[in-house]
């Protein structure tokens, strides 16, 4: 039997990198697939606009996860912008309550939409769309999505992650 790997330490080079993109504010994300390799979400942070002619996203997806290639091989994704309420779903989706996949799809109202993705209801913003293109950069996929479906919720406020914890950013009244 042979005893598992231990992790390679980071570079110094790694951890500045780390301690740079934790003071950069991103809006939290889960990203959801369905299909014919199955039903999975994740929660994420690194979703970037590329054009809007058509209109597509980036997605970003570690290749070590194990959600991976179920996101690759359906080919279809939703991107759903959480709302300061949704936290505790960020920490499902996250892995962090060790809640199995099927059970995180249970907790609130999930439905289905465009090419049969799971959206969120009551999401900030849901951006259902396929994925064109992929490449490889690194650890993780860069995956270009269409966008097929764009629906916001003006009104919500948006979870954000900012020096490795959550904030809610509310929008603020002009009068």
């Amino acid at each position: 039997m042979t005893a598992p790997a231990t992790p390679t330490p980071l570079t110094a080079q790694q951890l500045a990198f780390r301690n740079a993109m934790a003071h950069l504010p991103a809006a939290v994300c889960i990203i959801t697939t369905d299909g014919a390799a199955g039903r999975c979400g994740i929660t994420a942070s690194a979703v970037c606009s590329v054009t809007d002619s058509p209109p597509t996203v980036l997605v970003c997806i570690n290749r070590n996860s194990a959600m991976h290639d179920v996101f690759t091989q359906n080919g279809h994704l939703c991107v759903n912008v959480l709302g300061g309420e949704h936290e505790q779903l960020a920490l499902h989706f996250a892995g962090a309550t060790k809640l199995p996949m099927a059970e995180r799809f249970t907790h609130n109202h999930w439905q289905d939409g465009v090419a049969r993705q799971p959206v969120l209801s009551g999401a900030l913003v849901q951006l259902q769309g396929h994925i064109r293109d992929c490449k490889q950069v690194g650890s993780h996929s860069v995956m270009f999505v269409e966008l097929d479906d764009i629906a916001v919720d003006a009104e919500q406020d948006s979870l954000v992650y900012f020096k490795r914890l959550f904030h809610t950013v509310r929008p603020q009244v002009h009068a």
